[in-house]
């Protein structure tokens, strides 16, 4: 008789992927741009106080830079392994061990099309629009993800803290 050895299963095999699907990128990033001009020319073009269009000014470069952020973060992707959440440009979000939840559902405060993760202990704050955040022990994914790569994720994580917890 021949024994088959299962082998374990490899801690870095990529589980699934999330990353932001163009159309949405490009429509909250160009909404992002049309606010700040609208901003900018608001405090150009309107009767206002100095310090007003001022304000209005700095408000509307703000936008634009958030929006250039967008952008800029929007290219990575989310990447789950058996080990850890982390991003294609090199962040560990966390790891498998320290999840403690996953909420989807309606009245969770949660990106939109995505998922928020409960930790077992707070962690920095980081924070990528559109695509992460993470804010002591709360851990926000989705935002210009597709919904049904968002749900894939979550079931995948739920999988593995049900595989952890026995």
């Amino acid at each position: 008789m021949s024994r088959r050895s299962r082998k374990a299963p490899d801690p870095d095999e990529v589980l699934a992927e999330l990353g932001a699907s163009a159309p949405r990128r490009i429509f909250a990033c160009v909404m992002s741009a049309m606010l700040g001009a609208m901003l900018f020319a608001l405090a150009v073009l309107a009767k206002a106080e100095f310090v007003m269009s001022i304000g209005l000014a700095l408000l509307a470069f703000f936008v634009l830079w958030r929006g250039w952020v967008q952008w800029s973060v929007t290219e990575a992707r989310l990447i789950l392994t058996r080990r850890e959440l982390k991003s294609s440009d090199g962040v560990v979000l966390t790891a498998v061990d320290d999840i403690a939840k996953v909420e989807r559902g309606i009245l969770a405060f949660k990106p939109s099309q995505g998922f928020l993760l409960r930790l077992k202990a707070p962690a920095e704050s980081l924070r990528a629009p559109g695509l992460y955040w993470r804010f002591g022990r709360s851990l926000g994914v989705g935002g210009v993800t597709s919904a049904g790569a968002g749900k894939f994720m979550a079931e995948m994580i739920q999988a593995l803290i049900a595989e952890r917890d026995g």
